[in-house]
């Protein structure tokens, strides 16, 4: 979930397409993981201490050694975290904070669609969970790391299938209504969108970006929507396609000169909504739902 510095100067080389850099700094990452589709990209940045935040140690071992072996960087360490477990997000953010002096890049990647309304132990519905408030947990006690840090960046992976979603504050644990798991799904993306705009105004030395990776060819689009799979099998993304706009975002100077607090799609700058779209949010609505994730996230904050 995310990138963090170390103390001395290396190298960063990463080579994939037609995208080859090197950065002369260290970057330390913290990425929270689901799927393969960022993992197969930054194995290939030597030299940085790479955090692998994950909820299956088998699978996430395995993607461990793959990237080790692929780069040769033995800094890469995996953390095992449910991210629908609220509790456990904070244990593991105050913890990391405690422990690590510097974090460069947090990539929030992981995430779930469920095909039926389920709730974690602590009674929120767990696409919210793991989606929304686990994003704003990390982005929020992470802040005072990153920000003592060179070049600090957020990157959100969200969905283009917020561009149907209008923010909606009152209805966040789909409590009301027949509980449809891929619109529950695209409006905990435009949640991300909405955090990343007002986490950019409130923290103007962070650069935070969220965007769209295309539709990949993952575990979840097949589980979750078959029909939507196997129509476009043949046109969806590789996950290093999908993959290619984190990783820029990430380590490369282009992204950055781009104002924070935007929508991404294939190393572009896009608009968050359609053309003549009724997904607009005003900004007391923004606020309020920025209001309300807060309180939220304190009441599972451990004391």
């Amino acid at each position: 979930n995310s990138l963090m510095s170390n103390s001395s100067k290396h190298t960063f080389t990463f080579l994939h397409g037609c995208f080859t850099r090197a950065l002369h700094l260290s970057k330390f990452i913290l990425q929270t993981l689901l799927g393969r589709s960022v993992t197969s990209v930054v194995p290939l940045l030597q030299g940085g201490t790479i955090h692998m935040v994950c909820r299956n140690k088998d699978k996430a071992e395995e993607a461990r050694a793959e990237m080790v072996k692929e780069s040769g960087n033995k800094e890469i360490y995996v953390h095992i975290l449910d991210l629908t477990e609220t509790k456990k997000v904070w244990e593991f953010a105050e913890s990391f904070k405690k422990k690590y002096k510097t974090l460069n890049v947090l990539i929030n990647n992981a995430g779930c669609m469920m095909t039926k309304r389920e709730v974690n132990g602590e009674g929120l519905e767990k696409s919210f969970a793991s989606n929304s408030l686990a994003v704003y947990i990390l982005i929020k006690c992470l802040i005072p790391l990153l920000e003592k840090s060179p070049d600090p960046r957020v990157i959100t992976v969200s969905s283009g299938g917020m561009l149907v979603q209008k923010l909606r504050t009152g209805n966040l644990q789909s409590q009301r209504g027949r509980y449809d798991g891929t619109m529950v799904y695209a409006q905990n993306k435009r949640q991300q969108v909405v955090m990343t705009e007002q986490f950019a105004k409130a923290h103007p030395n962070i650069h935070f970006s969220v965007m769209h990776p295309g539709w990949v060819d993952t575990p979840t689009i097949a589980n979750a929507m078959p029909d939507f799979h196997s129509s476009m099998k043949e046109r969806l993304r590789t996950p290093e396609q999908g993959a290619d706009t984190v990783v820029w975002l990430a380590v490369s100077e282009a992204g950055v000169k781009n104002p924070s607090g935007h929508f991404f799609q294939d190393r572009q700058m896009v608009s968050a909504h359609l053309p003549l779209a009724w997904t607009r949010s005003s900004q007391l609505e923004d606020q309020k739902f920025m209001s309300v994730m807060e309180d939220l996230a304190k009441s599972f904050q451990p004391h």
